[in-house]
């Protein structure tokens, strides 16, 4: 049975001074300490690589905040970064707005918060791990074909495709409280996976970036 690591790497800090849910928007770039976020974890792959790791497959998000993150390890472990359309943001009806209390008594988002456990305000939480899963499978089977079993895969991707996909894998219930998420920025959520099936044999959750997270912004959903 051959297998292979898919590691999904949340993005870096987010210039994002009005702080909005800034979703699919294009243009939003990391931060200052969003790019040292990224250098750290392209020196985290580059030791895991020095140590025997075959990282074969790099890819990222369309959404620039993803191919920002990216592009350090990419130039670290000499891959180029793909990109893979299905990891992308999930869609948010309060995209672009500071969602606020306030906001969410304005009448005209009312029929959006009728059902929280779909969620009613966007993606379906079963679409998102679904399209993130399917992703997470075929980098696996590619991985495989380019280096053999063991070799690896680095995804890009966001926080809540990133949450939804791993409470699918570990048979959890998918509706949550969005505080309570454990991805924060730059962290890594690896997936073992039999190339064959594209079945998820374990998962694993690491924070090499952790001395950067304190006092960093990070939007809930974003």
């Amino acid at each position: 049975m051959p297998t292979s690591t898919v590691h999904l790497l949340r993005h870096g800090e987010v210039h994002n001074p009005a702080r909005v849910l800034y979703g699919r928007l294009p243009d939003f770039h990391l931060s200052a300490l969003g790019r040292e976020m990224a250098e750290c974890l392209a020196e985290h792959f580059a030791r895991q690589a020095h140590d025997g790791a075959r990282f074969v497959l790099l890819a990222a998000s369309p959404l620039t905040r993803a191919q920002e993150t990216a592009a350090p390890t990419a130039a670290a472990l000499g891959l180029e970064v793909e990109t893979e359309p299905r990891i992308i943001e999930a869609e948010n009806h309060f995209e672009g707005l500071r969602v606020t209390k306030g906001e969410l008594l304005r009448p005209r988002h009312w029929r959006y918060l009728v059902n929280p456990l779909r969620p009613s305000w966007g993606e379906p939480y079963e679409e998102q791990a679904a399209r993130v899963l399917e992703a997470v499978a075929d980098a696996a089977r590619v991985a495989v074909e380019r280096g053999g079993d063991g070799a690896e895969a680095i995804l890009v991707a966001h926080q809540l495709p990133i949450w939804a996909a791993r409470l699918k894998a570990e048979g959890r219930r998918l509706a949550h409280d969005p505080r309570r998420r454990e991805c924060t920025l730059t962290s890594v959520t690896s997936l073992d996976i039999d190339a064959d099936t594209g079945a998820v044999i374990r998962v694993r959750y690491s924070e090499p970036a952790a001395r950067l997270l304190p006092g960093a912004a990070s939007t809930p959903g974003a």
